[in-house]
């Protein structure tokens, strides 16, 4: 995360000037975030809100720190930062580099989850929430990997095709899977293996974030004990 030692004191920029870059990025967040259906941003993109008219190295530190101290005090938001890592999976050494590993930020709620769901969850969006989390769930179960064929397996058993493009629900369904790629809830790429070339999803940076992770597994144990309880005993 941006250092927390950065003083206004220590640059050449007035505290009007300051001000308007913060809520210039506050905007940006909140739209972009909006826009893309809570993919990640850039730190980059942040940045170069900045260094388009101002050269001071350490002002973007400076007014990123203060957008996440107002998104948080003024909007209940985590402005949270998260690094794209390579893949655990082999490959080419020729291709690492075109990953791109970088820094960029997330909004996460800090509303109790129960005052969220009442007062503002968007229940229109309900049913992504729960695609997302079924997806995740799944790939835990699996040991945070698998591969694209077993996936869908899984999701065929739910009544969702990878061919179907006017699910009643999910609309294109393939689609709504790489939606999930995009949010890094999922890597994917592809391996090579002894039985040829197949792709892969595994969890990404969001799912393994720690409130996502304990849900998760609370929700898997719930569902172990249900069906426990459900079974005959001898």
């Amino acid at each position: 995360m941006a250092s927390q030692s950065v003083d206004i004191s220590q640059i050449d920029i007035s505290q009007e000037e300051k001000d308007k870059l913060v809520a210039e990025m506050v905007r940006y967040v909140l739209f972009r975030t909006h826009q893309n259906s809570g993919c990640p941003i850039k730190r980059e993109e942040l940045t170069q809100l900045v260094t388009k008219n101002y050269r001071q190295r350490s002002l973007p530190a400076l007014v990123i720190n203060e957008v996440i101290s107002k998104l948080s005090d003024i909007f209940g938001y985590e402005m949270k930062e998260i690094q794209r890592s390579r893949s655990s999976l082999k490959r080419p050494k020729s291709s690492q580099h075109s990953t791109g590993e970088g820094k960029f930020y997330v909004l996460m709620s800090q509303i109790r989850p129960d005052i969220y769901a009442k007062f503002v969850e968007d229940k229109n969006k309900s049913h992504l929430n729960g695609f997302i989390f079924v997806v995740i769930s799944i790939l835990h179960l699996a040991g945070g990997k698998i591969s694209e064929e077993n996936l869908w397996h899984h999701l065929k058993r739910l009544g969702l095709d990878e061919n179907d493009e006017n699910h009643h629900v999910f609309g294109n369904v393939k689609n709504s899977l790489e939606a999930l790629v995009h949010q890094r809830y999922l890597h994917k790429e592809k391996s090579n293996g002894a039985e040829g070339n197949s792709m892969m999803y595994e969890l990404a940076e969001r799912a393994l974030d720690a409130s996502i992770t304990t849900s998760v597994n609370e929700y898997i144990a719930q569902a172990c004990y249900f069906t426990l309880s459900l079974s005959p005993v001898h």
